[in-house]
């Protein structure tokens, strides 16, 4: 069921009560912030919070989920027209260390505050889940990836892009990383290595594009 429309006004409130959490969240974890402080930042009246938000935990998932929606659909764009789906999960790991070099702010804050990231059906890993069937249909990857497949393939991006931020690395060593990241990945799913290579090879030389 989709939740109706808010109102102009209650939008508002909560852009509000979402960048105040985006500034604060960027600093410290939603453990450390009380909820006078997130609406003294936004603006707006204590009640307000809780017309959108029942706790804070629930207010940091929604900050988390909100980023990972907007790294989903660059991963969307650059994988458009892309058939295979090798291809599309390699283009999804580039993508993703691309938006932690460019916004590392807003990945540590989805890291932190995304609960369930890595499970089969969460809504924002379908794209994922469909593109590993896809590619263990082609007979390419091991069977077991079909069921645990998405959690080893984002659970080594959440990896890779933690890794960036905390070594606050450029363009150069992250093209490096990600190919070293990409074999290890999909030969650990069963691609040749030779065929993972040419993944790996190919996906980082778009990086900086």
């Amino acid at each position: 069921m989709t939740a109706a429309p808010l109102h102009p006004r209650a939008q508002r409130t909560y852009r509000a009560l979402v960048d105040a959490g985006l500034e604060l969240l960027a600093k410290r974890p939603i453990d450390a912030l009380a909820i006078d402080e997130i609406v003294a930042r936004a603006g707006v009246a204590k009640g307000s919070f809780f017309n959108h938000f029942t706790d804070k935990a629930a207010f940091g998932e929604a900050i988390g989920t909100e980023i990972r929606t907007e790294l989903e659909q660059r991963i969307g764009t650059a994988n458009a027209g892309v058939t295979d789906p090798i291809e599309r999960l390699a283009g999804g790991m580039r993508i993703g260390l691309a938006f932690a070099l460019e916004e590392p702010r807003k990945t540590a804050i989805m890291l932190r505050n995304a609960s369930n990231s890595t499970l089969r059906d969460q809504p924002l890993n379908q794209g994922v889940s469909a593109d590993m069937n896809a590619a263990v249909a082609t007979g390419r990857l091991r069977p077991e990836a079909r069921q645990s497949g998405v959690r080893f393939w984002l659970g080594l991006c959440q990896v890779l892009m933690v890794n960036a931020i905390e070594r606050q690395i450029d363009l150069a060593e992250g093209a490096r990383r990600l190919e070293e990241m990409l074999v290890l990945a999909l030969t650990g799913l069963g691609l040749t290595a030779h065929d993972a290579a040419g993944y790996a090879s190919a996906s980082a030389g778009l990086l900086d594009r």
